[in-house]
């Protein structure tokens, strides 16, 4: 079976999609543990449960096999300068 983010990654799924996975984990009988199913390391659950709206970059980390901290420190650079060059 395909984990959440495969699916995303071939378009099968949305995000929004993923309380689904969450329910049919709940419900069902999988011996692995919930970041495993969703096809999540550890700490891209845990950054996960703490705001989900890193979902995307943690979509996008597998997308582009790149870790999920690299792609964050690019989006705060990317934040970071736009600030810079509102304050202007």
């Amino acid at each position: 079976m395909s984990s959440f983010i495969e699916k995303c990654i071939n378009g099968e799924v949305l995000l929004d999609d993923i309380d689904d996975f969450v329910d049919s984990w709940h419900a069902g009988t999988s011996k692995l543990p919930l970041h495993h199913y969703l096809g999540m390391s550890r700490s891209e659950y845990s950054l996960w449960i703490a705001d989900p709206d890193v979902l995307p970059y943690i979509i996008n980390a597998h997308r582009y096999e790149k870790d999920i901290s690299e792609l964050l420190d690019e989006a705060l650079s990317l934040a970071t300068r736009s600030v810079a060059r509102i304050k202007r």
